[in-house]
């Protein structure tokens, strides 16, 4: 089968023929990707940011945001059958430990991470276990909620751990309204009745942010007046994490889900204003089925562009030059 494989760090990915996986455990379930979503995080990966933390061995596969059709399952699996089509939780949990049993299973004491430490969606076929599919509602296609796997996933995490901060009265600034923001401020009106307000220096963001029903629009916070009760920085890096702390109000929260940057800010600071610094990671099992709802609802759309598979470094070159709006999704 065809795969997207890094073979040296700071060199772009090619896509080679590779043995197709296969079931080998009873819970396994093996997957026809129908659609693989591109994140900045393959970005960093392809540059070496993740290549301490992941200690993957290259050549692998790469790809953290799948969909499609199950092609086959093991002998235990009863959730999913062949035919169906299905969205996947990024992680490959176990089930077992504290963590998954109490829901929390994003931070699963065994997990493994396909497309991070293991292979990979951006291929043909993706071999994962029954605890990592959601199968998807009449109406919803693989091409159409890849990136909500993760993507969708994390922005949806996000704004539900800010939901009991954001009552009516409050103030939302969501900073970048791109592949990420575009779904955070969807999820923001879908769930919240705070005043969203977008920061972006793209006028093709702010426009599709005026879209979705962002009540303001503006291109820096240097045009806003007054701090927000939460903030949401989907950039997080290249200045966004000191204009979202400065734009955080006294007692108000600043989440971090973009990255690469680095959050600086004095001890006396926080003690004296009693700001939170909350970080963001992918949501957890629960929250992709919820956030599966929403999009069913259609109060949840991706904005994407298509690439064939053999087209991903001009998807990340798109991406990497700022051309590509919401999200790219690869199709094998």
């Amino acid at each position: 089968m065809k795969a997207v494989r890094v073979h040296d760090y700071g060199k772009r990915p090619t896509v080679d023929e590779v043995p197709e996986p296969g079931i080998t455990g009873p819970l396994d379930v093996l997957v026809r990707v129908g659609a693989a979503g591109l994140c900045r995080t393959d970005l960093h990966i392809v540059e070496g940011q993740w290549a301490e933390k992941s200690g993957v061995g290259l050549p692998y596969t790469i790809g953290h945001e799948n969909a499609g059709w199950v092609e086959a399952v093991g002998s235990a699996v009863t959730n999913v059958t062949a035919g169906d089509a299905v969205i996947l939780h990024p992680l490959v949990t176990c089930g077992l430990c504290r963590p998954c049993r109490s829901g929390d299973d994003v931070h699963c004491e065994n997990s493994a991470f396909p497309g991070i430490d293991t292979d990979g969606g951006m291929a043909e076929l993706l071999l994962t276990t029954a605890r990592s599919c959601v199968r998807l509602r009449p109406g919803l296609e693989p091409a159409d909620v890849a990136a909500l796997a993760d993507a969708g996933l994390t922005a949806y995490h996000a704004v539900r751990k800010a939901v009991p901060l954001l009552y009516p009265g409050t103030t939302c600034l969501v900073i970048g309204a791109g592949g990420l923001g575009h779904i955070g401020i969807q999820c923001l009106l879908a769930m919240t009745a705070t005043t969203v307000v977008v920061a972006d220096p793209n006028p093709a963001a702010r426009e599709l942010a005026t879209t979705l029903g962002a009540h303001r629009v503006v291109a820096s916070t240097d045009e806003l007046d007054e701090p927000a009760h939460v903030v949401l920085d989907f950039v997080g890096e290249q200045g966004a994490e000191a204009r979202g702390l400065a734009m955080t109000r006294r007692a108000g929260s600043y989440f971090v889900i973009g990255y690469g940057g680095r959050v600086d800010i004095p001890t006396i600071d926080l003690i004296s204003t009693e700001r939170n610094v909350v970080g963001n990671l992918v949501g957890s099992y629960n929250d992709l089925d919820e956030l599966m709802i929403l999009a069913a609802q259609g109060r949840v759309r991706l904005h994407t562009r298509r690439y064939p598979l053999a087209a991903v470094n001009e998807a990340m070159d798109d991406l990497e030059a700022g051309r590509l709006q919401g999200r790219g999704i690869l199709v094998p």
